[in-house]
Formats: structure tokens, sequence, C-alpha cells
């Protein structure tokens, strides 16, 4: 289930970190936002290291659908209510000027990444809801305006269009730039304790300290993990599809993201909350959807991406906590992770620096609207639930009932645990409590991973961590 960038493009292998080391900064985490921090700073004269768990974008960069676009679905209207119209237009402006970062950045290095620009789409079936969306857009200078059909190879009441947008090969543009950075792969950063990081058995002492690991597994300061939770969403790649001129998405909920590279189709859809997968059939569902509207296609690949999903909407970019200035985090771009990156690495470059930026308050982890409190308790009350699943008694079949190739929560000798039989009938069995903060993980049939439902943390079937906030395997 590799994405189509990780099947075009290898990236040579860096060592592990070896001995103790200082450095002005160091960057945890060597995703998109991770590398793209780091150049920046080391454009800026600083010395900095990037720390990554397993190897440089092995994580969430790999399965993006690479759209570098600042229309982020039915967003600006409400953050005119939610936030006010200044703090609006600096989210809108901070992402339109990403998207001129890139193409300046790519033109001057000549980074040879399938760089193409492309108008983006937003389509739906309310013609209101979409007028007052271009209008909203529009007043916040981004270069929007409503349009008919949109191109699509289906119908549709109309569009949103935004100008000037692109799209590229995020692989390729990140193994070019990661060339010319001290990077450390394999190397898990476990503990920080104020300017001291200790990773792979060795500490790093940094002056500043940047969390660009996808969701900050540091629990206090920040309490990111009630500010935000996890999503997953698919992607097919199609062969023999209609080719649009543009970059789509829907506007509902249940919408559909649509770009074409390489003669391909990626067709994406059908999130879930992270953890609420346990019926499963999110691939043959997107597969059903791609053969109705596109009936000579063919599947090529298929893959997941997972992203954090802020409280009010708005991605955390930022000092991490009041009570550590020199630590700081990018964390919560809801599957905008290509601007947001961008954005991410001129804010904390400015802040390092010493520097105003004037997009920094809307993004700033400080703030705390109404609209963010409501997010918090509903996050809390999810972690609620997820804990008190451990102590449910509901009714679940015997291990040995379990079928081959089936997974799923067990009642063994009074205790449950998490068992996958694979289909020549060997058994898997873990401990459900996620070593994170105890939520019981749930069983992803679609993709054979244990997920936690409360924050988001990923275990294969023999309990090995995917990804985090979690540091460490499940229990067997």
């Amino acid at each position: 289930m590799e994405s189509i960038w990780r099947q075009t493009c290898g990236i040579r292998s860096r060592p592990g970190l070896d001995r103790n080391i200082e450095t002005d900064a160091a960057v945890i985490g060597g995703g998109m936002a991770g590398i793209l921090i780091a150049d920046a700073l080391k454009t800026e004269g600083r010395q900095v290291v990037v720390l990554e768990a397993d190897r440089i974008a092995g994580g969430q960069t790999q399965n993006t659908t690479a759209k570098i676009t600042a229309q982020h679905g039915m967003i600006y209207e409400k953050l005119i209510r939610s936030f006010g119209e200044q703090r609006a237009k600096q989210y809108a402006q901070a992402n339109q000027e990403a998207v001129s970062a890139y193409r300046a950045l790519i033109g001057t290095r000549r980074i040879d990444c399938d760089f193409e620009a492309r108008d983006a789409f937003l389509y739906g079936d309310d013609p209101h809801a979409l007028s007052a969306e271009a209008e909203a857009a529009a007043r916040l200078g981004l270069p929007a305006d409503l349009t008919g059909g949109a191109g699509l190879p289906f119908p549709c009441a109309g569009a949103v269009r935004f100008r000037d947008q692109a799209q590229f090969h995020p692989l390729k543009f990140l193994s070019a730039l990661a060339d010319g950075l001290t990077i450390y792969e394999h190397t898990p950063v476990k503990v920080v304790e104020e300017n001291i990081l200790k990773a792979g058995g060795h500490t790093v002492r940094a002056n500043h300290v940047v969390f660009a690991c996808h969701y900050p597994f540091v629990n206090f300061p920040g309490l990111y993990f009630a500010r935000m939770y996890q999503e997953r969403s698919y992607v097919l790649a199609l062969e023999n599809a209609p080719l649009a001129d543009g970059m789509f998405l829907g506007a509902d909920g249940g919408g559909y993201s649509l770009r074409w590279w390489n003669g391909l189709l990626l067709f994406g859809g059908e999130s879930r909350r992270a953890g609420e997968n346990s019926d499963g059939g999110r691939y043959d569902a997107l597969r059903r959807k791609a053969v109705e509207l596109f009936p000579d296609c063919r599947e090529t690949a298929r893959w997941s991406a997972q992203d954090c999903i802020p409280a009010d909407g708005v991605p955390y970019i930022g000092l991490y906590a009041p009570s550590r200035p020199n630590w700081y985090v990018a964390t919560g771009f809801q599957k905008w992770g290509m601007t947001s990156s961008m954005v991410s690495a001129q804010i904390i470059t400015d802040l390092i620096c010493g520097r105003r930026n004037p997009y920094a308050a809307v993004f700033s982890p400080a703030r705390f609207s109404g609209t963010a409190a409501g997010g918090v308790l509903s996050e809390v009350g999810h972690s609620v639930r997820g804990l008190s699943r451990l102590f449910l008694q509901v009714p679940a079949a015997a291990a040995e009932k379990l079928l081959p190739g089936h997974g799923g929560i067990v009642f063994l000798n009074g205790k449950k645990v998490g068992v996958y039989r694979e289909p020549g009938g060997a058994i898997h069995m873990v401990d459900p409590r996620c070593p994170h903060l105890g939520c019981q993980v749930e069983w992803n049939p679609d993709e054979l991973s244990w997920d936690c439902p409360c924050h988001g943390s990923r275990f294969d079937y023999t309990g090995k961590l995917i990804s985090g906030p979690a540091q460490t395997d499940l229990r067997g």
C-alpha cells in the first residue's frame, strides 16, 4: 500500500545519531514541515539538525495528495465568523503566500519536482453556500470567484475557483531540499527536558527545540492531546479516468478529492476519525464510487493518510507553551500539510530569529476562543469514552473463533486482549491499552492495524508502533 510518490522516488538513507551533540536548533521530525523549517533556519545561518524516528518523508508526507493551495474547504466564511476578518485574512494570506514561496524556492534552486500551476476548485450542489464562500474568500484577498460546472467529469451545481494554486511531487521536492541538511534517521526522540533531547541513546543540547513530528508527544505543558484529534482518509490511484484541468475537492463533508499526476487520477475520500474504522470497507466504498463515476478506470495503487484536526480549525504554529520559551510546535494541519508546512517554516524561523511575523497571531498555540473551548471539551469527553471501553464488558468472540485474516478485542482469562489471526492461522495478541494515555485501541481491518480512537496512535498487528503520539509499542 505504498503511495505513488514512494513508488517513484527513492530517498537516500542517513545514519543514526552516534554521539552527544550541541546545536543551535534541533528539529524533531523529518517530514515536509521539519525539512522546510530546517532549511529556512540554515538559510538564516543557523546551525540546525533534524532528528527523525524512522526515515525522512516516511510519515504523512509520503501519503499526501500534494496540493499546494490556499483552498482548504468551506472555511473562509466560518473563519470570519469565528476569528473576525483581520485574523481570517492572516490565515488566507499566509497560505496564499506559501504557494508563492514554493514557486520561488523551486525556481531559484531549480528543483525538478513536477511542479505545475493549477487552479483549485471547491465543488458542490448548494449554490448559495458556494456563493457565500467565494465572496468570503475574495473579501480576504484570495484569487477566488464563483464558476459553473468547473470542468469536472461529473455534474455539480457549481464551484469556487481559486486561481494561482499548484501541485507537485512531494518526495522529489523534499529529497532535493534534504540533501543540504544535517539529518539523523532512526533516531527517535523519547524525552525533552528544557534544552536537552534524549534520542537514540545519546543527548542533543539545543538552544531551540522544534516539534515538527506530526503530533506532539510531550503532553505537559501544551495539552495538545486535548486540543485536536486525528482523522484518516483514503486514496486510490486510477488509470483510464478522464482528465480535468485542475484540482478538486467536494464542499460537502463526504465530498471527494481529485487531482491528476502523470496520467493517473488520485481519487480520495471516505475520511474517518482514527480508531473508528472497526467495520472496515473504506477502500471498497471508494472503489465503488470510482467505478460509478469512471466505469473504465483501473486501480494501480492505494494508500491512506492521517491528519491532526485542531479544535477550532486552524493549525497550531508557534511557541509550544508559555513556560517553554525556546520550544516551538507545528501541528494540526488538517489535511493541508503542504501550505501549512511552508507557513510553519516562515513563522518559526521568524520567532527564532527574533523577527515579527505578520501572520503569527492567528496560528498562535496560545489562542483560546469559544470555538476552541468547545472543541477541547469535546476531545476530553472522547478520551473519557476511549478509556471507558477498557471496562465495558461488551460481547466478543473468543480468540480461537476469529477467522483467518481477522482481528478484534476478545476476552481471555477475564482480560481484554487484542488478537489478530494471520491467513495462515498464526495468532498475535497485544494489550489493547494505548501506551500514550491508556485508551483502548481498536482494530482497523482495512490496514491490519490497531488504532487509538482518542489521540490517533497506530500500531501494526504485532503491536509495533507505526505513528504517535505514543512512543512505545503495545505490550504483548
